[in-house]
């Protein structure tokens, strides 16, 4: 029997709630800088690279930051297309996102108190194959805008703890 998106879906769906306990889920990364602005991350049993382009000093042998949060948002629309889809019985042949997001680098180079570090700016288009209806179509977007985890991060602002630990160096004697 083929894998069905949509039995994923119910399976996940009625198993949270018949027991909220199993919902919450912890991602875990590490990242560790090496040479340069190269960063090497674990993630699982996977192995990112994260680097900046000559540009930015960087030694361009991965994409930065920023490109990472472009490459979430639109695998995560993706994803969440193509399970909704099948959760809804809407025909999707296939789905696709263009990204781009506009930084002024005056916020990072604390040029300018005033301007943001981040995106001031993301722009996606999701490219959708379907012989489904327009408003069956529109009826996916709406939902999929208000689940895609990635896309709620980006418009809500995220608790986030960051906690410095330092190693402290013994002094000769």
């Amino acid at each position: 029997m083929a894998f069905r998106f949509k039995d994923v879906f119910d399976n996940t769906k009625n198993a949270l709630g018949a027991d909220a306990g199993q919902a919450a889920v912890t991602f875990q990364a590490r990242s560790q800088l090496a040479d340069g602005f190269r960063s090497n991350v674990a993630i699982r049993q996977f192995s990112v690279g994260v680097d900046e382009p000559p540009a930015l000093a960087g030694q361009d042998t991965a994409p930065n930051p920023v490109e990472y949060i472009l490459a979430a948002l639109g695998s995560c629309q993706e994803i969440t297309y193509r399970l909704y889809a099948d959760a809804l019985g809407i025909p999707l042949d296939s789905v696709s996102v263009q990204l781009s997001g506009d930084i002024d680098l005056r916020g990072f180079f604390n040029v300018d108190p005033k301007v943001r570090p981040g995106y001031q700016h993301i722009n996606a288009e999701v490219f959708i194959d379907s012989p489904a209806p327009a408003t069956d179509i529109a009826r996916l977007k709406d939902i999929v805008d208000r689940h895609c985890p990635v896309l709620d991060i980006l418009r809500n602002p995220t608790p986030v703890e960051l906690q410095l630990t330092t190693k402290v160096q013994q002094a000769a004697e």
